[in-house]
């Protein structure tokens, strides 16, 4: 009994302990993306008045976890996870020295970036579907690398040598931004929309809520850079 209580410690002291550093410095870290994001907001809102004031650029605070970003007819929605996560054994990073070195370095915070039709939020079309655009990984010794689609996915993945700042964070959603307009609204394939309720005619004309979305059927991880 006592050894297992001596490893019950040992453990809280190293996981636990480590992954409430971890979840506390990626807290600090998606403050500094706050901070950016509503600066760049304010910078292109700004600038965007000057052409088209019917144009809005918009920074919006949900809370400790959340905020958006609207552009025109999009909106970015940055999510923090309130968990730390480890990677699978399987992952390329395990076979780098960097965490061979040291294992606990594989523990990490997560923040996602989701693109949403403005629409979907003005109209609270709650069948509407948002698509995973990055999702950023952040350790103890604050190395991050980021998931993400085209520039996103190559740029920001030097996981051993690349140290998060203000400067990567504002073109983490610089990129973000510019990868999110580079595809437009695609009229749904005709046999998913051939088919609606009665309920759905019925709240289309108060909330419009006939799922609707960039590119229904979506695939993260298989999804190819060429824009459908």
């Amino acid at each position: 009994m006592e050894n297992a209580k001596k490893l019950i410690l040992d453990t809280l002291k190293t996981k636990a302990c480590l992954k409430q550093s971890v979840f506390k410095k990626t807290k600090e870290v998606f403050l500094d993306f706050k901070k950016e994001a509503e600066g760049l907001s304010r910078d292109l809102k700004t600038e965007m008045n000057k052409v088209d004031k019917d144009v809005v650029v918009d920074f919006v605070d949900k809370g400790d976890y959340e905020f958006h970003i609207k552009f025109g007819g999009d909106i970015l929605v940055f999510f923090m996870h309130s968990n730390v996560f480890d990677f699978e054994k399987s992952h390329p990073m395990w076979k780098t020295s960097y965490l061979k070195d040291d294992e606990l370095r594989a523990y990490c915070g997560m923040i996602n970036v989701y693109n949403f039709l403005a629409d979907s939020f003005k109209y609270n079309r709650l069948n509407d579907v948002g698509y995973l655009v990055a999702r950023l990984f952040l350790n103890k010794d604050l190395h991050y690398f980021v998931e993400g689609k085209r520039q996103l996915g190559f740029l920001y993945n030097d996981f051993v040598n690349e140290v998060i700042n203000n400067k990567k964070i504002k073109d983490i959603i610089e990129s973000s931004i510019l990868y999110s307009m580079d595809f437009d609204l695609l009229t749904p394939h005709y046999d998913t929309m051939k088919v609606v309720s009665v309920n759905e005619v019925n709240e289309v004309t108060s909330a419009m809520s006939i799922k609707t979305g960039k590119r229904l059927g979506f695939k993260f991880q298989a999804d190819s850079d060429n824009i459908e």
